[in-house]
């Protein structure tokens, strides 16, 4: 049966991104720091058709087994239009992408298999069509904090993964703010540190009954 689930960058206060993020500053100020580690790794750079080049450690096999899973993406339209003016031709999820929105719009096909879906009847709907399309596959909840924690509250969650950068940011998204902890609680499955860049962290989710 397949999971939902979110795997996700946070520097060490918990901020998923810095201020001032929006289409020109993707991920806002000091953000893209959360993820130096990412981008040196040959699954993510072969995913993004940047070459065959990159590491090929422990990070790389993270990287590679969450593209795997994958069959499925629903994200939130903040993120989404933080992505857009930065997708000019392909885009980095080669899955149908479910983007819940108010706005009506026509799917938007780009290159390497990726289709954004635009979704106006909420949360459920999005994760049904998901499951359609990702079959025996993974959904993720690709973000933002938003999303994530909506999907949290909602129950749908069934583990994540944090990788945490060595990096403050001062100020930025938080991912964990607001949530009802009374609905859920979090094991701690595996951490795998990789210095010097992060430290990766599964948790399994419980909901409580």
């Amino acid at each position: 049966m397949s999971k939902t689930y979110f795997s996700v960058g946070t520097s060490l206060e918990g901020y998923l991104a810095g201020p001032n993020g929006g289409p020109k500053n993707p991920l806002g100020d000091g953000g893209t720091g959360i993820h130096q580690w990412l981008f040196n790794q040959q699954a993510f750079r072969r995913h993004l058709q940047l070459g065959d080049d990159g590491e090929t450690g422990k990070d790389n096999d993270i990287v590679a087994s969450i593209m795997e899973r994958t069959g499925a993406n629903i994200m939130g339209k903040r993120m989404f239009e933080e992505g857009e003016f930065n997708w000019p031709e392909d885009a980095p999820f080669h899955t149908p992408v479910y983007v819940l929105t108010h706005e009506k719009r026509a799917p938007w096909e780009r290159k390497g298999g990726t289709t954004f879906y635009f979704i106006n009847d909420g949360l459920g709907r999005a994760l049904e069509l998901a499951r359609k399309a990702a079959g025996k596959k993974d959904i993720r909840i690709s973000g933002g904090a938003n999303v994530i924690q909506q999907c949290l509250t909602a129950g749908v969650v069934d583990e994540f993964y944090l990788h945490m950068a060595p990096v403050f940011l001062g100020t930025g998204v938080p991912l964990f703010t607001g949530l009802d902890n009374k609905k859920f609680g979090v094991e701690l499955i595996e951490v795998i540190s990789s210095p010097p860049l992060v430290v990766h962290m599964q948790y399994k989710v419980k909901l409580n009954r």
